[in-house]
């Protein structure tokens, strides 16, 4: 299983940026899917989670900025960022909790990071 993330960048602040990132692999069954974020020196924080059934979770940092959506025939989530401020800067990562088989329980898979930099 893998997962692929892209869309970071560098932005000014104000700006906005959308993240996306695609499970692929041998999966049967995805239920939550996310994003996470980690600033230089501080400890990898969530920002957005969506059930397989769409219903989402924020941290307050992202409340009213962010949304996050997933495609689920595409095995694809997705992290719409408006209004970017500098303390947004930090690299993203993805995140999955899947199944590879029915017999089997669900595990959580990290994409590989995407840098996002808010410039002020």
């Amino acid at each position: 299983v893998q997962l692929q993330a892209s869309g970071g960048g560098l932005v000014q602040a104000g700006g906005s940026l959308r993240l996306s990132c695609a499970a692929s692999g041998s999966i049967v069954y995805i239920n939550n899917m996310g994003w996470y974020r980690q600033a230089p020196e501080k400890q990898r924080e969530l920002v957005a989670l969506i059930s397989n059934s769409m219903t989402t979770n924020y941290a307050d940092a992202a409340k009213g900025r962010f949304t996050i959506s997933r495609d689920n025939s595409k095995n694809t989530v997705y992290l719409q960022m408006n209004s970017l401020k500098p303390e947004d800067t930090a690299v993203y990562f993805c995140m999955a909790s899947l199944t590879t088989a029915w017999n089997k329980p669900s595990n959580t898979y990290w994409g590989q990071g995407t840098q996002v930099t808010v410039s002020s």
